[in-house]
């Protein structure tokens, strides 16, 4: 089976707002429908999972009902960090029976652009070589900050990726690795693919990403851009 696994434990301190930036509504539609809409019309993806806010998950469900999210079948309680909340994720599919080699791609539940080629591509490399992560070679000058000064880096910025999600792997691999994490006392890293470096996997395979899917929703002027791409289309003398 292939798994989307949508992480949505935060309380959005950053996004400032009275309710958690994943149950905000934007013309009417939760941020968190947005993002599992992309993944219930993915022809591949065959359940939803999602790590909810303690005290949300009748919310979701509802909302999931309200939106015909079929694929919807687990929500499990997130933790006080997004390592937490992807282990609580997996060790609750793992509980629900799910097999050592279905693939799951772990997903931001803010990142609501993600496209069907993106998930397409996580699928096909994850299965071609164990690993996939989302992401776009920088096209920015990329800098240091040390303290109130910044200081120049000595990689190229074509060597250097700025990950988005999906991350995806077999069931077995990110099951391993938090446990080899909570073993080794690793904890707080920020997502899965740099759990994953931390110990010591070095080839994880990029599927390029977009600037679209780049856009994960953190503060309020993030909306605005959501809101704007929403409601444009591609003109037509564009290749």
């Amino acid at each position: 089976m292939n798994i989307a696994l949508l992480t949505a434990g935060g309380v959005g301190n950053r996004m400032g707002q009275d309710i958690p930036k994943q149950f905000m509504t934007i013309d009417n539609i939760p941020v968190i429908i947005y993002t599992m809409q992309a993944f219930q019309n993915h022809p591949l993806i065959d359940h939803i999972c999602v790590v909810c806010l303690k005290g949300w998950e009748v919310v979701l469900q509802a909302y999931a009902n309200q939106f015909n999210i079929t694929k919807l079948k687990w929500i499990f309680e997130g933790g006080d960090s997004n390592q937490h909340s992807i282990r609580n994720g997996l060790w609750g599919l793992r509980n629900a029976g799910c097999e050592d080699d279905d693939i799951v791609l772990v997903h931001d539940g803010v990142r609501p652009l993600v496209s069907e080629r993106i998930i397409t591509e996580n699928i096909e490399k994850c299965k071609k070589y164990g690993y996939a992560i989302t992401g776009m070679i920088c096209k920015e000058a990329i800098m240091q900050k040390v303290d109130d000064c910044v200081k120049n880096i000595d990689i190229p910025r074509e060597r250097l990726v700025r990950t988005q999600t999906p991350h995806t792997y077999p069931l077995r691999t990110l099951l391993k690795a938090h446990e080899e994490a909570d073993a080794k006392g690793i904890d707080g890293t920020v997502a899965s693919c740099t759990l994953m470096a931390e110990l010591g996997v070095e080839d994880q395979h990029l599927v390029m990403g977009s600037e679209k899917n780049g856009l994960k929703l953190t503060q309020t002027e993030d909306v605005e851009l959501f809101k704007a791409l929403k409601h444009t289309t591609k003109d037509k003398w564009l290749k």
